[in-house]
């Protein structure tokens, strides 16, 4: 493909490299997968620039705006492409593509590498990324994967992709199991439109003549809100539920929750969120259960009173085909039980509604 001195979306794949010229807070927040990050500003920097372009003039802000710019494309130089060869071809991008990207594609190209602009910048490809996130979810024919808290879909999540099948984990993504209690031990969630750029990136790279599997969820995982065509095209798909014994499920959550069992004042600041929904006595029970270690009575009590009344009824109110849903019954949630429960999704007909793992 012909490479000018401005490049479109649709070229990004023909560069060796793409390089986000813009601050570390705007990188952190959102950028194009696999793009480096060497800004040409600093976080502050950027925001001394725009109070100079009101309180002084543009020109100033401008003036001002360069000086930093070459400074730091001079640094960059000797370190970020210090070990670059001679036919390295980098694509570039700003907010906008303007002056920020141009300086820096102009430098490299005075070098002699055959560097590239991305026309539009960022903003074009937020603009595309919403617009894909709006159009891709209809071209698919997803399996939903439905089954109350404890009943092991991010595992068969994980059991069905291993197989080759197409997946999409949204917890994963989301860095959140969706729940009161689903943060991720030591990580916090992504900020909105990486999230979003992660989701159009996985998107983009399944085959709509397959079917993708993914996981029953509402409209947040945590704090982050899914696309609305996605969870409107999640609501209206085929579903799968998966029931399991309240024994094994209690296992399986202690496993997954055990970073909260080996800190429990995390535990107590989790469950005190649940105050307004079931009062004084019933939060000073569960913080008892905590006291005394008595753990798996503690998840039965949460299963029952909260996460499966809660799920039942999130579930019915949004997905429309629950009630013609295939429906398998796993005898034990260890790894042995996922591969056959694997093995009957895998070939489940159409005319059989009712299956035991």
């Amino acid at each position: 493909m012909k490479i000018s001195g401005k490049a479109t979306l649709a070229q990004l794949n023909s560069f060796d490299e793409i390089i986000d010229v813009r601050t570390p807070a705007e990188y952190a927040e959102d950028h194009i997968p696999g793009a480096i990050n060497c800004p040409v500003l600093s976080n502050e920097e950027r925001i001394e620039i725009g109070t100079i372009n009101r309180q002084v003039s543009a020109f100033a802000a401008r003036r001002h705006g360069a000086s930093l710019i070459s400074a730091r494309i001079s640094t960059q130089l000797t370190t970020c492409f210090s070990l670059k060869s001679s036919n390295w071809r980098p694509l570039v991008y700003c907010w906008r593509g303007g002056n920020r990207s141009g300086a820096m594609t102009h430098v490299l190209n005075q070098v002699g590498w055959r560097a590239c602009q991305l026309d539009g910048g960022y903003k074009s490809y937020r603009k595309h990324v919403l617009n894909e996130l709006n159009r891709l979810p209809e071209l698919f024919s997803f399996r939903i994967l439905c089954g109350a808290t404890g009943t092991g879909k991010s595992q068969l999540l994980n059991t069905l992709e291993k197989r080759g099948l197409q997946v999409i984990n949204l917890e994963e993504i989301a860095n959140h199991r969706g729940s009161v209690l689903g943060g991720f031990p030591n990580t916090l969630q992504p900020p909105q439109k990486w999230f979003e750029t992660l989701l159009w990136h996985a998107l983009s790279h399944l085959d709509p003549r397959k079917c993708v599997y993914i996981e029953s969820e509402s409209r947040k995982i945590g704090q982050l809100q899914l696309p609305q065509k996605l969870i409107e095209t999640m609501w209206n798909s085929q579903c799968i539920h998966i029931d399991a014994p309240i024994d094994a499920r209690v296992e399986l959550l202690m496993k997954d929750y055990s970073h909260l069992i080996r800190e429990p004042d995390l535990l107590r600041q989790s469950l005190n969120r649940l105050f307004i929904l079931y009062g004084h006595e019933k939060i000073n029970y569960w913080m008892k259960l905590i006291d005394v270690k008595n753990f798996k009575l503690l998840v039965n009590e949460l299963i029952n009173i909260h996460y499966d009344p809660a799920y039942k009824r999130t579930l019915a109110h949004n997905y429309f085909r629950l009630k013609d849903a295939f429906k398998l019954t796993a005898e034990g949630l260890d790894p042995k039980h996922f591969e056959h429960i694997a093995d009957l999704i895998t070939s489940l007909p159409e005319n059989e509604r009712i299956m035991h793992a």
